[in-house]
């Protein structure tokens, strides 16, 4: 699938990508993306899908939760794929890489036991946002579940400010409990926050829905 529109890079710039580990490390996005990963019971003999993908880092992470398991990640940025390509690579992990957007899934119906999100739905403008999880919900096999992992705040953390663009698409911010509300609306069931956190970053939190 080819991008054809913008989409918001994992630092607002793409100029940015290369700092972008090291800036997810210093704010404590590993330990709560390790949180995330966990907490969806990752099958081996599963497909797990992570929309936004970005730089690899969580499907390093699932990957040695879950070996055996077909691992997919989604992400429009061809340069963060370039990226997790080589980072998968050098964990020794087999994994299919597409650019494509999380509210224009290429993949079938019920196809995929779990779908991971960390830190990507706030990138979406609000009807991409729902769109993405009814696309989510489509994809889920029967029995499957979307874990998920977001910014949660009523206001942009300062590193936000700072990163957000001036123009065209910046950060969004979902006020407590918009994510879990937007999931229901989607038509996913058993809707739950299941943690919440603080970092620089700002507010964040987990929450799971089933298919």
């Amino acid at each position: 699938m080819t991008t054809d529109r913008a989409y918001l890079p994992a630092m607002g710039k793409s100029s940015l990508l290369p700092f972008y580990d090291v800036f997810s490390t210093l704010f404590g996005a590993k330990d709560a993306q390790w949180q995330l990963v966990a907490q969806a019971s990752l099958p081996s003999d599963g497909t797990v899908l992570e929309i936004g993908c970005g730089t690899g880092n969580v499907l390093v992470l699932a990957g040695r939760a879950a070996p055996g398991a077909t691992l997919i990640g989604l992400d429009p940025d061809p340069d963060a794929l370039a990226v997790a390509k080589r980072k998968t690579a050098r964990a020794g992990l087999e994994v299919r890489l597409d650019q494509g957007y999380a509210d224009r899934l290429p993949y079938a119906d019920g196809s995929v036991d779990r779908v991971l999100s960390s830190f990507m739905l706030h990138h979406l403008p609000g009807p991409q946002k729902l769109d993405a999880l009814r696309e989510v919900r489509r994809v889920l096999a029967p029995g499957g579940s979307l874990h998920l992992l977001d910014l949660d705040h009523r206001e942009p953390a300062p590193v936000h400010r700072l990163l957000r663009p001036r123009h065209g698409h910046g950060h969004g911010h979902s006020p407590g409990g918009a994510a879990q509300a937007l999931m229901v609306e989607a038509g996913l069931r058993d809707a739950v926050e299941v943690s919440r956190g603080k970092s620089v970053m700002g507010d964040f939190a987990h929450y799971r829905a089933s298919r």
